[in-house]
């Protein structure tokens, strides 16, 4: 998927809009329960993403059942978290190799994620 077919799937799925916080090209698409963040679409060196050639890649950071993340590192397409926790996010390269289907899945396995409120204790 590129940027444009994932922010047309994202405000159609779950009626979110991108907000761009750094005044630049780089979106946040935030969670609409919680106000966290599901999917962050940012310009990278691919050099910092272990990726071959020059110049810069666009990756979604989502978050990502830490199971998965190992197996799907080993794909094509997959890296390493960029600038976020590595054991539970994971950054797919826009316009590369993943499957659409497979991308859907994850943006909302993120969505889901982001979702949850963690619970405090209740005092006795």
């Amino acid at each position: 998927m590129n940027r444009q077919e994932v922010l047309d799937w994202c405000q159609k799925q779950y009626g979110t809009q991108p907000d761009y916080p750094w005044n630049d090209d780089d979106a946040v698409l935030r969670h609409s329960g919680t106000g966290k963040w599901y999917a962050v679409l940012i310009h990278v060196s691919r050099k910092r993403l272990g990726l071959a050639g020059e110049g810069m890649a666009e990756v979604m950071n989502l978050k990502c059942d830490p199971l998965l993340i190992g197996s799907l590192r080993m794909q094509p397409g997959y890296c390493a978290a960029y600038h976020m926790n590595k054991d539970r996010w994971i950054s797919v390269l826009l316009g590369g190799p993943a499957r659409d289907e497979d991308v859907k899945a994850l943006i909302d396995m993120s969505f889901r994620l982001t979702g949850q409120k963690k619970g405090r204790a209740k005092a006795k």
